[in-house]
């Protein structure tokens, strides 16, 4: 599980990939298997490789990316940086409990 997600995130950077693109990541796996695979990828984010995270996982979100951009319904309803939201606001443009314009908070 785990060594496998490692092992396929080193390869795609070895590759010197413009965009590394990550879906769920971590989904299924253990602790330690989760800490590997997000030590990873700060390494990336901290030797300037671009990546686009895509997970459920609150936490995960708030501890590995810069921006955090909502989609409902095949629309961006929400794209923030991080240190302007919380988790309580990206719940609610989630579930649709915030509505209107897409907010742009550069």
């Amino acid at each position: 599980g785990g060594q496998r997600q490692c092992v396929a995130i080193a390869r795609t950077a070895t590759f010197a990939s413009k965009l590394i693109i990550m879906d769920e990541p971590t989904a299924a796996l253990g602790v330690q298997e989760t800490a590997q695979v997000e030590n990873i990828i700060r390494t990336l984010k901290d030797n300037g490789e671009p990546l686009i995270l895509i997970s459920h996982n609150m936490r995960q979100v708030f501890d590995l990316c810069d921006r955090i951009v909502v989609f409902r319904r095949g629309r961006i309803v929400a794209n923030l940086r991080k240190e302007n939201t919380d988790g309580q606001d990206i719940v609610s443009y989630i579930t649709g409990a915030k509505t209107g314009e897409a907010e742009l908070a550069a």
